[in-house]
């Protein structure tokens, strides 16, 4: 509680922009726990359907009843469940509908993320204005006589590195997180185009042995 205390006691030393700055920090916070959350529960693939896919030999029943437990809202059931609803029809039709739904994923994966490549750019220019206005203060107590108020010129300086080092630490988090997300879109979006096309090669093989069926 004592080091909470002088951790904000030290941050007030920083001036007006330590409140913005903070703003920025809640916020990046939160977009990150959320995108966490939502990789780590809607956007994970068991092994065992993986396995599957690979095999080319699976049943499409079989496909539809491991996919049943990830539930509606996973990217990648739903991104599945696309093909498997339209498995009958020509392979450029279910190519064009996998193709728009995975649009739709990929536009949600990267909800927000525009705002974390913000914060990049916008807390060390926090920083460096607080860093400006700081060294102000500090100017203002020199008069014609010299120094008036040594203290006053510390504060002043705390303020500016306070407020430097607050929006680069900032900027950091946020940037390592929107990499690491971005990255996590990227793989993400790679595997199930991946495993959406071996499903769409699944439904030539099997239009081709009806086809050798039927002649």
């Amino acid at each position: 509680m004592k080091d909470l205390h002088e951790i904000i006691a030290t941050l007030k030393l920083g001036g007006a922009m330590v409140y913005p700055l903070a703003a920025l920090a809640v916020l990046a916070a939160v977009i990150i726990l959320e995108k966490a959350f939502v990789i780590q529960r809607r956007a994970r693939l068991p092994g065992a359907v993986i396995g599957l896919v690979e095999t080319f030999g699976f049943g499409w029943d079989e496909l539809s009843r491991k996919l049943q437990p990830l539930g509606p809202r996973n990217y990648f059931a739903a991104f599945f469940g696309v093909i498997l609803e339209n498995r009958n029809r020509p392979a450029w039709w279910v190519e064009s509908r996998a193709a728009d739904e995975a649009s739709v994923i990929e536009k949600s994966l990267g909800r927000w993320l525009w705002v974390l490549e913000t914060i990049v750019t916008a807390a060390p220019l926090l920083g460096l204005l607080g860093t400006i206005t700081g060294m102000i203060r500090s100017f203002k107590l020199f008069g014609n006589q010299g120094l008036v108020d040594p203290s006053g010129v510390t504060g002043g300086v705390a303020e500016a590195l306070i407020a430097t080092a607050l929006g680069l630490l900032v900027a950091l988090v946020a940037l390592f997180a929107f990499n690491y997300l971005s990255a996590r879109q990227a793989a993400i979006m790679d595997e199930m185009e991946r495993l959406g096309t071996r499903l769409i090669d699944h439904m030539r093989l099997d239009a081709v042995a009806n086809a050798e069926r039927t002649s």
